[in-house]
């Protein structure tokens, strides 16, 4: 074990005497001072690595064979019923196929091709469609698709104008080719990150057009670009924001999304499989992330972070954001093994003495812990992508690709990733006192997250200088711009709705008449049971009804007007106050948007009414607390 760090031990020797270290590689010149912590951080972790003889077992990560990475991610995009066995049952997959943008039907494609050929080669007996076929099937007349004798991304420029899909319906924005006017005529700023338009369809319009010279975002460091969303009247989606069987498409059209944004931008996108190692069952440090959660919730139902990871921000938190050095000055390693020991035995027993835990110390179990992790916070299978964001061209684009990844991430370790991102702002915050600027905290950081010991030294020290440079960049992004990382782009959302429109219109044919029939009574009972609700589109002043079975107030007729918002609907029922309801905060409870095109989603205060009952017309809307 111990021979892995020493290229790191020599770097930290060689930098400060020289300080001739030019990482021009890397996106921004990082001065070798900040650079040397760094280095020192990576000492630091060996230090701690060497006095803890745990046998750790190195995580395997298997080199896949040829064909497997692309079945796997057909898999995981939620297409495996195009290949294979069940490949008779893909009527969901054309519904999904046929709301994909021209980037991501590429992106598909290039990877069915692959298994494809692959399959023929094994000569297994499967049925194996023609890629062509598959999305011939589900393109009407009017959209033609490439045809295979061209690379999907090179498109010739008399494809250009040729839409993928005739549907009418509500007008969502799918990146095709209205939308392709919608990119030019939309003065956007450099700094806006547009959201209502496919990132790869993005690129490679930018890579079509003479003007959008692909460069590298040069640039000083401290001048991190101010990037922004502009606004959407119909809200913001954030993760959490909606139902999970919408999430799971989300979780689909993002890993395709993100592939196709790799392809065009000529990098390869590779996810890392793990192969199952033994890990801890039980304890504190090393434990998988969701076993750890699992002990938790017996403890405090509901809890989404360790709480141990909870513990030691607060604790370092309690003493003072201000002290100098922190984060970067470690503590003392044999105490902190100590503690570690003692906290494995007491911390849930609660007779552990939190008083005797000096404040670099609690810093240092805090960036244990992450290390420990049997499988890295960012996970194997997109540790790799994450560091690459480094080699996109600009800087917009490395922004488009970590939102996308946020989305990738399983739950327990995108929450977890949040509350550590939100924790390390605040030590940020504190920069005139603390000295730890965005840049030295990304620095101190970026070893822990990004150096995983389960990789052997093979992944990760190849080109050590480069890769130190560009984690600590990539850190940098991830703190400052959380906010917008947590958000789900429009055109996402959008697939979605356009999605659970097609399903439910092949659902609605499928039913039998007799059925249909039956709901149209129900229907017509309900419909006069709700006081006449006018939700009929006819309506041309919309007025809704919402209802909130948790106030006093368990229902209203609103009047939709060009500036309502969905926050003035919620503080229209909380002024109805009635004696025998105990009082809502305004924070307790959100206006929901459910049914229609989408599962549910929980909307923004800002959501202009008008514009989103016009793109949903079908939905209900409630007012409740937020499910956690």
């Amino acid at each position: 074990r111990s021979g892995q760090y020493t290229m790191n031990h020599d770097h930290s020797k060689k930098i400060p005497d020289g300080a001739s270290f030019d990482c021009s590689g890397s996106q921004d010149s990082l001065d070798e001072l900040s650079m040397d912590d760094y280095w020192k951080e990576l000492e630091n972790i060996h230090e701690t690595r060497g006095n803890n003889h745990e046998e750790q077992v190195a995580l395997v990560v298997k080199e896949p064979d040829e064909g497997e990475l692309e079945e796997e991610w057909l898999k995981e995009a939620g297409l495996s019923n195009l290949f294979g066995e069940s490949s008779g049952d893909s009527l969901e997959s054309m519904v999904f196929l046929s709301t994909l943008t021209r980037t991501q039907k590429a992106a598909v494609e290039k990877r069915i091709e692959t298994v494809t050929q692959t399959m023929r080669k094994k000569n297994k007996h499967h049925q194996i469609p023609d890629v062509r076929d598959i999305f011939r099937l589900q393109n009407d007349s009017k959209g033609k698709v490439c045809d295979g004798s061209e690379p999907s991304t090179v498109r010739k420029s008399e494809n250009k104008n040729e839409t993928h899909d005739g549907t009418k319906g509500p007008n969502f924005s799918l990146g095709t080719d209205e939308q392709k006017n919608l990119l030019e005529d939309m003065p956007s700023s450099d700094t806006d990150i547009n959201l209502e338009i496919s990132f790869a369809e993005q690129a490679a319009n930018l890579k079509d057009s003479s003007v959008g010279k692909m460069c590298k975002g040069g640039g000083s460091d401290t001048l991190l670009p101010n990037f922004r969303l502009p606004k959407d009247k119909t809200g913001t989606t954030k993760i959490g924001d909606l139902a999970p069987q919408d999430m799971k498409k989300v979780y689909s059209l993002a890993l395709i999304e993100l592939t196709a944004l790799y392809d065009i931008l000529g990098t390869e996108f590779k996810q890392q499989k793990a192969v199952k190692i033994k890990t801890k069952d039980s304890g504190l440090f090393g434990v998988p992330l969701s076993l750890l959660l699992e002990q938790d919730q017996k403890k405090v139902p509901g809890t989404k972070i360790p709480l141990i990871f909870q513990k030691l921000i607060a604790q370092i938190e309690e003493t003072t954001l201000e002290t100098e050095g922190l984060l970067r000055i470690p503590g003392v390693a044999t105490r902190v093994k100590g503690l570690c020991q003692e906290l494995e035995a007491k911390f849930y027993e609660g007779t552990f003495n939190w008083e005797n835990v000096k404040q670099h110390d609690a810093a240092s179990l805090l960036k244990l812990f992450i290390r420990e992790l049997p499988q890295p916070l960012l996970t194997v299978e997109y540790l790799k992508a994450f560091q690459d964001v480094q080699n996109l061209p600009t800087r917009k684009q490395q922004l488009q690709a970590l939102n996308l990844l946020v989305i990738l991430l399983p739950e327990a370790n995108r929450d977890t990733l949040k509350v550590l991102l939100e924790f390390l702002q605040r030590v940020i915050d504190h920069r005139d006192k603390n000295k730890m600027t965005l840049k030295n905290v990304a620095m101190v950081m970026a070893p822990n997250l990004f150096t995983f010991h389960g990789f052997g030294s093979k992944t990760i020290e190849q080109s050590e200088f480069v890769m130190a440079a560009g984690t600590a960049n990539v850190m940098r992004f991830m703190i400052q711009y959380q906010k917008l990382l947590w958000t789900i782009p429009k055109f996402i959302v959008n697939q979605v709705r356009k999605q659970n429109t097609e399903s439910q219109k092949k659902e609605k044919k499928d039913k039998t008449m007799k059925k249909l029939l039956k709901k149209m009574a129900y229907d017509r009972e309900k419909h006069e049971k709700q006081e006449r609700a006018p939700n009929d589109t006819n309506v041309p002043q919309g007025v809704i009804r919402v209802q909130a079975p948790h106030l006093s107030k368990v229902s209203m007729a609103i009047q939709l007007t060009e500036e309502l918002k969905a926050g003035d609907i919620v503080a229209r029922f909380l002024s109805q106050k009635s004696g025998n309801v105990q009082t809502v905060k305004k924070e307790e409870v959100f206006l929901y948007e459910i049914g229609g095109n989408i599962g549910e989603r929980c909307l923004d205060d800002d959501t202009y009414m008008k514009d989103l009952y016009q793109l949903n017309p079908n939905a209900e809307w409630v007012i409740k607390p937020k499910q956690s």
